[in-house]
């Protein structure tokens, strides 16, 4: 089988340009320095479908943005080709600030995976900004006769194969979840990938598929109102939002972490002044009291960082999925 080392989600930020407390200031609070930015409308292209957990936090900035800025900032979703289609539209957007790309730990997944990207990961776009950090939750149809990873494994051990489980794609850090839980277990799962996280989660809900590796940030609810059966979650402690499930690793899987991240960047032409302003805006958002308030509640770490962090945290993400893949025997499509 595969090996997948340490790395959602996931209703998942400090400052597009730092609020200038100046009495003099038009009504945009980003003015001075950038030809009176954002003077339109700010766009966050998401390659995901509605409904998944990038989607989720995107939507959760772009409100807290557009009360920052004094400017409408609206989510758009331009779904296919693991995220490529999004990502290579904001490639060929002009580099002005308004269309920036929000991305989850998918996009350093990639590289590793597809060998024909229409664009280059490290060149074309610019890292603004770590949003956030969130575990997956392990979760399954309630109809399936496992209320335990123990259980799970075992019902998986006795029928080779007859299990699947769902994630937002080939590749993506689902997909990878789902491998690295297989290996570890010892057991045989069929992987149904899907043209997002969003689908997938609604596809085991209805039964089509047995289990998925859900962003705690898209999964939550649905455990709530007992639409799915929360078995563990995926990180490396529990979560705050269900403190009683045991992660995978406490449940018997040793040496099972795994976590998902999302992030935003720009066309890499952008500025690097300009940069560094959305970043702090960005920033500003995430730890804002309301935002930080919710993205704890739904099970994640709010985080926010420098483009230079970000970019040195890009870097390291992009090693470690190389290194995974390959380990893990997927061939580059």
């Amino acid at each position: 089988m595969k090996v997948i080392p340490p790395v959602r989600i996931p209703r998942a930020l400090s400052a597009l340009v730092p609020a200038l407390m100046m009495t003099c200031l038009p009504a945009s609070a980003f003015s001075q320095g950038d030809a009176g930015y954002p003077s339109k409308l700010i766009r966050l292209i998401v390659g995901q479908a509605p409904g998944g957990a990038t989607d989720i936090v995107a939507r959760m900035i772009a409100q807290k943005l557009s009360e920052q800025a004094r400017q409408s900032v609206i989510v758009e979703n331009r779904t296919g080709a693991a995220g490529s289609i999004g990502a290579s539209f904001v490639v060929k957007s002009a580099p002005d600030g308004y269309t920036l790309l929000v991305v989850s730990s998918s996009y350093a997944i990639n590289p590793s995976l597809y060998s024909n990207l229409p664009f280059d990961p490290v060149k074309d776009l610019a890292p603004v900004s770590l949003i956030a950090e969130a575990p997956f939750l392990l979760v399954i149809h309630p109809s399936l006769p496992a209320r335990s990873v123990k259980e799970l494994v075992a019902l998986a051990k006795s029928k080779p194969g007859a299990l699947n489980f769902a994630s937002g794609g080939n590749g993506s850090s689902g997909h990878l979840a789902g491998e690295l839980f297989e290996h570890l277990a010892g057991i045989q799962l069929v992987h149904v990938p899907y043209k997002g996280a969003g689908p997938a989660l609604v596809e085991v809900m209805t039964g089509q598929v047995h289990m998925t590796f859900g962003s705690v940030l898209s999964s939550l609810q649905h455990v709530k109102n007992q639409r799915l059966r929360a078995l563990a979650v995926t990180g490396a402690k529990r979560s705050s939002a269900l403190p009683a499930l045991p992660t995978v690793a406490e449940a018997g899987i040793k040496g099972y972490r795994r976590t998902t991240w999302y992030g935003v960047l720009a066309p890499a032409a952008t500025s690097p002044a300009l940069v560094t302003r959305i970043s702090d805006e960005f920033r500003k958002a995430v730890n804002s009291d309301d935002v930080r308030k919710r993205i704890l509640t739904d099970g994640a770490e709010p985080e926010g960082s420098s483009p230079k962090e970000f970019r040195e945290y890009l870097a390291s993400e992009m090693k470690i999925a190389q290194d995974i893949v390959q380990k893990a025997g997927l061939k580059p499509q």
